[in-house]
C-alpha cells in the first residue's frame, strides 16, 4: 500500500478528511503545458487578518514568479536558487491540490473551526512550502509554476506578505518558442492562441500589484548581474555572485523543454537570448500586450 494511501486512511479515520490530487485529463493522452484559462472556481476561504497571520501561516514573505510559459522562468528559478538565502524548488503546482471533507461530520467540524475548503487548502499549501524551506536551511522560498498566473489573487490572499516577481518576455518570442518546441502538434497559429491567455493574465496581475517587481528575460540574458542586483534589492537580500554561476544540472537529470535557454542550463552561465522580432513580425493578437510591455510601438 502506498504511503499516500496509508496517510489518507489514517487522516480519514482521525478527522474525516482526505488529501487528493485534482482530476487529471483522460489517461493515454499526453499532458501539455498549454494554458488552461478555464480554471475551477476558487472554493470559499477567508484572508487571514494581520493580527492572526502568525497563527494562520508558517511561511513568511514567500516569493512567487509570475510569468507565461516559455518566458525563462526555469532560468530565473535556478539563478535565484543559487542565492544562499533563497530556496527555489521545482514547480509545486499548488493549485492542483485539493482538500476534501468526505462526510458531513468532518465538514461541520471544520466549519465550526472557521475553516472552509479553501482555508484547508491554504493550510496544506503553506505547510508543503514551509517544509521545503525548512529542509533547505534557507530563509525564503521561491515558487515559479507558470499556472500561478491564473491564481494570482488567491496567492495574494493566502499569503498577505507574499512578494511577486513579474517575468516578462517579448510575447512574439514566447509564441515562437512554444511553437518550435513541437511544431507538428503545435502549429504557429495554435501556439499564439495558447500563449495569449498567459500573457494577458500576467499583465492583469502586474497591473493589479503595484508593489511587485518586473524583470525582462531579455535584460537577464543581456545584463545578468545588473538585473540580479535589482532583484536582490527588491527582496531585501544582499547580492551574491553565485547567482551568475548557478552550476550544471546534476548527472542523470534531463534538461527537456527549456527552449531558448537550454544552453544556459547546460553551461551554468547566462547566455544571450534570441534577437527581438520587428513590429511587423508580431502576431495581431499579441500586439496589444507587446505594446503594453514596451516591446512594440
Amino acid at each position: 500500500m502506498s504511503l499516500a494511501r496509508n496517510l489518507n486512511r489514517a487522516l480519514t479515520a482521525a478527522t474525516g478528511l482526505q488529501v487528493r490530487r485534482a482530476p487529471h485529463r483522460a489517461r493515454g493522452k499526453k499532458t501539455s503545458a498549454a494554458p488552461e484559462p478555464a480554471q475551477r472556481p476558487a472554493p470559499a476561504y477567508r484572508c487571514p487578518p494581520p493580527g492572526e497571520l502568525a497563527t494562520e501561516r508558517l511561511l513568511r514573505r514567500p516569493v512567487f514568479i509570475i510569468s507565461s510559459i516559455r518566458s525563462g522562468s526555469t532560468l530565473l528559478r535556478m539563478m535565484m536558487g543559487a542565492h544562499p538565502r533563497l530556496h527555489a524548488p521545482h514547480e509545486l503546482h499548488l493549485g492542483r491540490m485539493e482538500v476534501v471533507c468526505t462526510n458531513w461530520f468532518s465538514q461541520r467540524a471544520m466549519s465550526t473551526l472557521g475553516l472552509e475548503r479553501g482555508d484547508l487548502e491554504h493550510l496544506l499549501w503553506d505547510r508543503v512550502m514551509h517544509r521545503e524551506l525548512t529542509r533547505s536551511g534557507k530563509d525564503f522560498v521561491v515558487e515559479k509554476t507558470p499556472a500561478n498566473v491564473y491564481m494570482f489573487r488567491r496567492l495574494k490572499d493566502c499569503w498577505p506578505d507574499a512578494r511577486f516577481v513579474f517575468l516578462l518576455r517579448h510575447p512574439e518570442s514566447i509564441a515562437r518558442s512554444w511553437h518550435e518546441s513541437d511544431p507538428v502538434k503545435r502549429p504557429y497559429d495554435k501556439a499564439v492562441g495558447e500563449v495569449l491567455p498567459y500573457v494577458n493574465a500576467v499583465e492583469e496581475a502586474r497591473t493589479a500589484d503595484s508593489d511587485g517587481f518586473t524583470v525582462r528575460y531579455e535584460d537577464i540574458t543581456d545584463a545578468p548581474e545588473r538585473e540580479m542586483r535589482r532583484l536582490c534589492a527588491f527582496l531585501d537580500v544582499d547580492y551574491d555572485a553565485a547567482m551568475l554561476d548557478y552550476g550544471r544540472k546534476s548527472d542523470g537529470e534531463l534538461v527537456r523543454g527549456l527552449g531558448d535557454w537550454r544552453d544556459n542550463i547546460r553551461t551554468g552561465t547566462v547566455q544571450p537570448g534570441r534577437a527581438l522580432p520587428a513590429d511587423d513580425e508580431i502576431a495581431g493578437p499579441l500586439r496589444p500586450v507587446s505594446a503594453a510591455w514596451g516591446y512594440a510601438s
